[in-house]
């Protein structure tokens, strides 16, 4: 999770951000090591929540220091991290005068189309936003990943079109994707009625309810045997 530079500090120590962040988390002398430890995590596709809290709140103290091209980046990769709430929690530290410019507009545009599942008009926005988004490398990548991990908590088998719709692959990259994933995912091929591609995904709770551990099976036999004597 990143933690490897060692910035330096006015006392010429050197010190991992977490420890900066753990010590000296409204100290807005670590600022400027908490930016380029969020350039860090864009160049490394690493990722520290916790030290973008932080420099949100540091903005918040130092307005007139922020860096609306920083907290960009750090919206980004908050999406990137769904189905975790990181988004609504960086957004809620962001003034709502700077939330009103147009590309973090976008962003929490982004952020309702995931959150709702609408993959379609999530992958057309993006595409019309490029020059924000693929600022970070790997965006689609995670993206991907969560548009399955939604998928899988929803569907047993799906449709080769409704994969393709919310991953935005087609064609032989899709092929490829699949294939992939049939490889070291547990993914499953099988023909529809209508002789089209259907994709078994892998059983969980969610998608076989059957699954789901009844609460009694995870009581102790001991304690069940103290209950019956005091019901009788």
């Amino acid at each position: 999770m990143g933690g490897e530079m060692t910035p330096k500090t006015p006392s010429s120590m050197s010190y991992t951000v977490e420890q900066l962040v753990a010590v000296n988390p409204y100290n807005p002398d670590i600022l400027p090591d908490l930016e380029n430890y969020v350039n860090e995590q864009v160049s490394s596709q690493t990722y520290s929540l916790d030290a973008n809290l932080c420099l949100l709140r540091l903005y918040q103290f130092e307005p007139d220091r922020m860096s609306t091209q920083i907290v960009a980046c750090i919206l980004i990769k908050a999406l990137m991290a769904m189905p975790a709430p990181d988004f609504s929690l960086c957004l809620f530290l962001i003034p709502e005068r700077v939330q009103m410019e147009d590309q973090f507009k976008t962003l929490i545009v982004l952020s309702h189309y995931l959150e709702t599942a609408r993959f379609r008009q999530f992958w057309d926005e993006a595409a019309k936003n490029r020059q924000i988004v693929e600022v970070v490398p790997g965006f689609e990548q995670a993206i991907q990943e969560y548009a399955i991990h939604v998928l899988s908590l929803t569907y047993q088998k799906i449709p080769r079109t409704i994969l393709a719709e919310a991953i935005n692959i087609e064609g032989l990259a899709l092929d490829k994707f699949i294939e992939h994933q049939v490889a070291t995912s547990g993914w499953h091929l099988e023909k529809g009625l209508d002789k089209s591609q259907l994709i078994v995904l892998p059983c969980n709770e969610f998608n076989h309810p059957e699954l789901k551990k009844n609460t009694a099976d995870s009581i102790p036999l001991e304690h069940i045997t103290r209950i019956f004597p005091i019901l009788s």
